[in-house]
């Protein structure tokens, strides 16, 4: 297994390992060149960054926000990348609402960041991290970029899932059904 990192905001990660939230919506960093954001990995361990994030960019306010250290990453969570979707449609993009906590204003942000509208839109299944994996921070990690090289992998790590087979089969429906509708409706037009 590949020992990389996705960084993402904490307070996502927080919802994809609470099991809150199944899909990653992206659109690029500044780091991510020309050809914008892509899902370069299937697996990865989800990074979690405190950059640009801000509570009220959420429509959850039952969440913690998880504590933060400047010296040390800690990593609770891996992801493996089922289903990838470019969504070209505003509509799409909205139908997912109730598969994310991000506000409607947020993801319309990210939509439009620059002159091709549209989001990358990744179906993740989530994973506890056991025991949590923690390594000191270093300045490599930083910067606008999504994909981070990581430290060699402890070898007592275990990998639990956060949904059970069944309720991860009923969030991957309702990820293809309300992008094939929308979709369909966009489509009709």
């Amino acid at each position: 297994m590949e020992s990389v990192g996705f960084k993402e905001w904490a307070i996502v990660c927080d919802a994809l390992g609470r099991g809150r939230q199944s899909i990653i919506l992206r659109k690029g960093g500044m780091a991510e060149g020309g050809g914008g954001f892509s899902f370069r990995h299937r697996e990865f361990f989800l990074f979690p960054t405190c950059f640009h994030e801000q509570p009220e960019k959420v429509r959850e306010i039952d969440i913690e926000f998880p504590v933060r250290s400047d010296d040390r990453i800690d990593i609770n969570f891996f992801a493996k990348l089922e289903l990838v979707k470019t969504i070209t449609s505003w509509e799409t993009a909205q139908a997912l609402e109730p598969l994310h906590i991000l506000k409607p204003e947020v993801v319309q942000e990210r939509f439009e960041y620059d002159q091709a509208p549209g989001l990358q839109v990744g179906f993740v299944r989530v994973f506890q991290v056991v025991p949590s994996w923690a390594f000191p921070n270093q300045k490599s990690y930083g910067g606008c970029r999504s994909w981070v090289k990581l430290p060699e992998l402890p070898k007592e790590l275990r990998f639990e899932p956060i949904l059970s087979d069944g309720e991860h089969v009923l969030h991957r429906n309702e990820f293809t059904n309300l992008t094939e509708a929308a979709e369909a409706a966009t489509a009709s037009r």
